[in-house]
């Protein structure tokens, strides 16, 4: 079973769109796969939250997943939480049309605007 929940990340010079990604594999009380993705969207006249229409697709959660299991996550597990962040695995996981962020953006996180500017460019040119 699996959700994601849209929410805005703000960032330096626009607001970007992010999608809470949470899964289980043996009901709510296993241990919960957690990610947050940042969706990487071109320019827009308006915030990218106000008209980025991202969303993962079966095929995205199943490659999170799958991902997940290959690095340690154990849904059989009962409680607690695997999580995804972009400091322990941005370097090593990709996904089409999104990045890995950190769940709680601190003073030290990268800030999202320059990430998803690098990604978007990086993205035209290959």
């Amino acid at each position: 079973m699996w959700r994601a929940v849209i929410h805005c990340v703000p960032g330096g010079g626009d607001c970007h769109r992010g999608i809470r990604v949470r899964a289980w594999g043996a009901g709510k009380t296993s241990q919960k796969l957690e990610v947050d993705l940042l969706s990487i969207t071109g320019p827009s006249r308006w915030e990218a939250c106000a008209t980025d229409d991202s969303y993962p697709t079966a095929v995205d959660v199943r490659a999170v997943i799958s991902y997940a299991l290959e690095n340690g996550w154990q849904p059989e597990r009962r409680g607690g939480t695997f999580v995804l962040s972009e400091r322990e695995h941005g370097a090593r996981f990709s996904l089409p049309g999104f990045l890995l962020a950190d769940p709680v953006r601190t003073a030290e996180s990268a800030d999202p605007t320059a990430q998803v500017t690098r990604a978007y460019e990086a993205q035209q040119r290959g």
